[in-house]
């Protein structure tokens, strides 16, 4: 019989950690593994089997709507979200997503269906934000609803106007977040810089909020605004990728650190998921564009900016830059 020593058995035990731990994962546990990393048809398969065993159970719907949103499923995505309402009628956040399938629908649909979705969205978004006030992800939709919406289907700034004011007293980065994104919403640039300046000020507590406010300052060319965005977002989560770009995207704007900004961005390109959320890879191939002309190398910008237009031919940016290198 083998006899371990006390020592050899502490390194086996450790050694085995990780085994158990992969064997204890539930399969809900494994769906939201494999939707961070953006392989979404894997966690829409494993999520479709468990809502079969567990057809009551809300976070697999709502994780499956989420899926499904980022594959472009947008009727699944209604269905599940439905599901997951019907499931837990006073989940705050189920109510948001249901209102989020209900618009990107509502985005995609004729005049005469457009009207009803829209109508649903403003609806869910509302119910949401009465069920739970602390549920700010809500209130910026319904705010950003109010602020962009016709009043034919129940949109206004003098809606969201009290929203907004209660957000500032919540939280002042939500307050100014929101101001910002409704005089966006209105083409009032000055006034909207001024307001996302001050929510990043105020640190917000969201991830997705700073990189919000960081869209923002890259479509206006605020390098100073981003390397800020990129800070903050790095002290949230230092796994998270996209400072990479927000980084790279400020040192391009001032020309500076250029084979950093390169690397950062190539960096980014590899090990960001494809997400809603995120900065896409041909955003990131166009700004190598932008670095390779400013090094003077215009065949390498050429490069850069028909990969972005492979990934998307309808970048204009990246179709206006091939023009105006023209024949360099």
């Amino acid at each position: 019989m083998r006899i371990f020593s006390r020592a050899q058995f502490r390194v086996l035990c450790l050694a085995m950690v990780p085994v158990l731990a992969l064997a204890a994962q539930t399969p809900l546990e494994s769906a939201k593994a494999a939707y961070e990393k953006g392989d979404y048809t894997k966690a829409i398969s494993i999520l479709q089997s468990e809502a079969t065993k567990d057809p009551q159970n809300g976070e697999v719907q709502l994780l499956l709507v989420k899926a499904y949103l980022e594959t472009k499923q947008v009727d699944a995505a209604v269905s599940s979200a439905e599901k997951a309402v019907a499931i837990a009628p006073n989940n705050s956040e189920y109510h948001q997503w249901l209102g989020q399938a209900y618009g990107e629908k509502a985005s995609h649909a004729s005049m005469f269906s457009a009207y009803p979705l829209a109508r649903k969205t403003q609806k869910e978004f509302e119910t949401a934000v009465q069920l739970d006030a602390h549920n700010f992800d809500a209130a910026q939709d319904l705010v950003e609803y109010d602020c962009t919406a016709p009043g034919m289907v129940g949109g206004g700034e003098d809606k969201a106007q009290p929203l907004i004011q209660k957000l500032a007293s919540m939280d002042a980065a939500e307050g100014h977040y929101a101001a910002g994104n409704c005089r966006q919403a209105k083409k009032d640039y000055p006034a909207a810089e001024v307001e996302f300046s001050k929510a990043l000020d105020s640190h917000p507590k969201s991830a997705d909020r700073i990189y919000e406010i960081g869209d923002y300052f890259v479509e206006h060319a605020k390098p100073e605004k981003l390397l800020e965005v990129a800070a903050q977002g790095e002290a949230l989560n230092a796994s998270d990728p996209r400072p990479k770009y927000y980084r790279a995207v400020a040192w391009i704007l001032t020309s500076e650190k250029l084979p950093d900004a390169d690397k950062l961005l190539r960096e980014y390109i590899q090990v960001t998921p494809l997400r809603s959320t995120y900065p896409k890879p041909w955003e990131a191939h166009y700004w190598l564009g932008r670095l390779q002309e400013q090094e003077k190398n215009n065949s390498a910008a050429r490069t850069e900016y028909e990969a972005a237009l492979k990934q998307n031919p309808r970048c204009k940016l990246a179709q206006e830059a091939l023009k105006q290198l023209g024949n360099k």
